[in-house]
């Protein structure tokens, strides 16, 4: 892999970043254009159903791009979806080489985008930084592969390990930049899930109100449909999924589904797979975060450990896993950790 393919890659993923939590349940795509050296055009996939990362950045090229080498971190789509195939865009505008940091495994494209750029005489190059790129579309690629939500476990815990006090009362344990983080990774995923014992005593609005994004969708698991309407989880300001054994009628911005399963959390996965609910933020307590771990039913969790201590009280989730990395937020750690057994 030479260092400019790296450099211009490097590139491409940071456009490709832009469109974090607007373009689900496609992927997030960068691509740029380079001729003699420089680039002349650059674009990502902005939102979902727009134009593609390809298309953009065509359409910004500041001149013709015949001749030139186009870097995108996924295989150009070889279908029409909401937009035409971007490999036959490419293919008209006679680029000389295409660099793909990996396939997309949509069945719909799967290397056929790839094969047509071939067939049409131009140089492809795959496998560019492939890692990098698994890891942008993580959420993705775990959708199309394993049918399921990409899972983010995350919690707060004082430093002797408890997430809670005896009476539930649990505000606040990190500090303001913390919570001000979570509410950016909000805004980064399609639906953010709580168990009964959150709602009810944290009654939490799971909205994005400190930081400038969309809001998840919300989802709580109330298996006996026992939680209070005056919640905010109910006000109706944004999409609440309900799952319980005994479903009411829906209403404004409120939809119950059912769920009789002794493996509910699986079920329920399923579901919201079916809903395109392609990311996951689960923010329950204790007990709910640890029916994932059971399952073996996460792919990544982010816990901030803080300075202070409770003594006693709700224990934090045991998390059989090495750390990925840690990085301080003020006076609090955050470790993420991902799981590299499911």
């Amino acid at each position: 892999m030479a260092n400019k393919d790296v450099f211009f890659m490097k590139r491409a993923f940071k456009l490709a970043l832009l469109g974090m939590g607007k373009v689900a349940p496609n992927p997030m795509v960068g691509c740029v254009i380079v001729k003699n050296g420089k680039i002349i055009g650059e674009g990502f996939h902005q939102a979902y159903g727009s134009a593609h990362a390809e298309v953009n950045a065509i359409n910004n090229a500041s001149t013709k791009i015949a001749g030139s080498t186009v870097y995108v971190t996924l295989e150009p789509c070889a279908h029409y979806g909401k937009t035409p195939p971007c490999t036959d865009l490419l293919i008209a505008q006679k680029v000389a080489k295409v660099v793909v940091a990996s396939k997309d495994p949509f069945a719909a494209v799967n290397g056929m985008g790839i094969q047509r750029l071939k067939e049409a005489g131009i140089q492809v190059d795959i496998n560019c930084m492939q890692e990098e790129g698994h890891h942008i579309n993580r959420r993705f690629l775990t959708s199309i592969s394993k049918g399921k939500p990409y899972i983010i476990l995350k919690w707060a815990q004082t430093q002797d390990h408890f997430v809670a006090k005896t009476d539930f009362n649990s505000k606040w344990i990190s500090n303001s930049l913390s919570r001000q983080l979570v509410h950016k990774w909000r805004s980064e995923e399609k639906g953010i899930l709580i168990g009964y014992n959150t709602a009810k005593h944290d009654n939490p609005k799971l909205s994005t109100r400190n930081w400038h994004g969309p809001s998840p969708t919300r989802i709580v698991i109330d298996p006996k449909n026992e939680l209070n309407e005056t919640l905010h989880l109910f006000d109706g300001t944004q999409a609440t999924i309900v799952f319980t054994q005994f479903p009411k009628k829906n209403r404004k911005n409120v939809t119950y589904y059912n769920f009789d399963s002794k493996d509910h959390i699986s079920a329920i996965m399923d579901q919201l797979h079916q809903l395109k609910i392609q990311s996951l933020l689960v923010e329950g307590g204790t007990q709910t975060i640890e029916k994932f771990f059971d399952l073996n039913l996460w792919d990544e969790a982010r816990v901030f450990t803080c300075p202070q201590k409770f003594f006693k009280g709700i224990r934090a989730p045991i998390i059989g896993a090495q750390p990925h990395h840690q990085i301080k937020v003020s006076n609090d750690i955050l470790t993420t950790y991902y799981n590299e057994h499911n």
